[in-house]
């Protein structure tokens, strides 16, 4: 038996005291034009495998039986079920890639305060079934099973399968795979642990919270779509701990991505305005591997990259880290 992916996995760092907005990172129109390349060969590909899958007209099927000494034979046609192609559970070529943009999803935010734990606790649950909705529909789309997380949101401390919550020095809500569980502490989300302050230090709209939680979904989807295993694989294989490092960098990214389409089929009825979505893509741009830490969520520029990918192109094969230069994912 394959070993299961290992957890937990979290959102990017916090930034340092001594954080300040970052310039616009001139990423994006790389990524976006490498994308719109890779747009066409990925049609041509989906398109040539649909008309190669595409079953044969219904064939009659020819019964006998005996009745007396003569030989009744009856032609019935037989409804043909529709195949599916095998699920792809690659990183780079992954059944997900195909499912498109998320369904535009009624999800209105209302007015919880990141520091009260109740009024927190109850817009992650609320928001939390926004996601339910919109990635059920787009996975079931293209014959993903699908299971919704489960969120353990405390209020203080707390200990999971995958370790404490929150983890030293860490206010960061995680990911367990083991039981496809979300774990959170809205104390330290809000004022800090440790060594690291908290995200109302960088802004106390619940929108920035929801984006988290959107990331942690964003690890949930890579679960049910087979990529964290693959990941996993491929870093039990690695010979380096560089090598393993580079694979989370693109797993965390891309669950950034998926994080962006989310906040974007949301930002209607949330709602998000201009000067709330900038403020997302700021938040974004100033988590990630700050200088002294391990190098394994990607620097705070590609961070911000990857969440406005998501939010900007939509699609689930703009979210494709594993095919990108080692410089889009560093």
């Amino acid at each position: 038996m394959r070993p299961a992916p290992a957890g937990p996995y979290g959102p990017p760092r916090q930034m340092p005291v001594h954080w300040r907005p970052r310039r616009k990172s001139s990423a994006g129109p790389i990524i976006g034009g490498i994308f719109g390349l890779m747009a066409v060969g990925f049609v041509v590909v989906v398109l040539g495998a649909s008309l190669g899958d595409r079953p044969a007209a219904s064939e009659p099927v020819v019964s006998s039986s005996r009745e007396g000494d003569g030989q009744v034979r009856d032609a019935q046609r037989q409804p043909v079920q529709e195949r599916r192609a095998p699920l792809n559970t690659s990183l780079k070529e992954n059944t997900v890639y195909s499912a498109g943009a998320l369904p535009r999803t009624r999800c209105p935010g209302g007015r919880a305060n990141v520091f009260d734990h109740a009024q927190i606790k109850a817009h992650i649950l609320k928001t939390a079934t926004c996601m339910d909705r919109a990635w059920r529909a787009t996975l079931e789309k293209v014959g993903i099973p699908f299971e919704p997380p489960k969120w353990v949101i405390a209020s203080g401390k707390g200990r999971g399968p995958c370790g404490d919550f929150p983890q030293a020095n860490s206010a960061a809500p995680y990911y367990c795979p083991r039981t496809m569980s979300v774990y959170a502490s809205t104390r330290a989300m809000a004022n800090g642990n440790g060594e690291a302050v908290g995200y109302a230090r960088m802004s106390s709209w619940h929108g920035s919270y929801t984006a988290m939680m959107g990331h942690e979904y964003g690890h949930h989807v890579q679960q049910l779509t087979g990529l964290s295993q693959a990941r996993w694989e491929r870093s039990l294989a690695s010979g380096s701990e560089s090598q393993r490092l580079a694979l989370s960098r693109r797993l965390e990214l891309q669950a950034n991505c998926f994080a962006g389409m989310f906040m974007r089929s949301v930002a209607a009825s949330y709602p998000v305005p201009a000067a709330r979505r900038n403020d997302l893509f700021a938040f974004w741009g100033s988590l990630g591997d700050h200088a002294g830490w391990p190098r394994d969520h990607g620097s705070p520029p590609n961070n911000g990259v990857w969440f406005r990918q998501g939010w900007q192109k939509r699609q689930a094969y703009q979210c494709n880290t594993w095919v990108m230069p080692a410089k889009a994912v560093s």
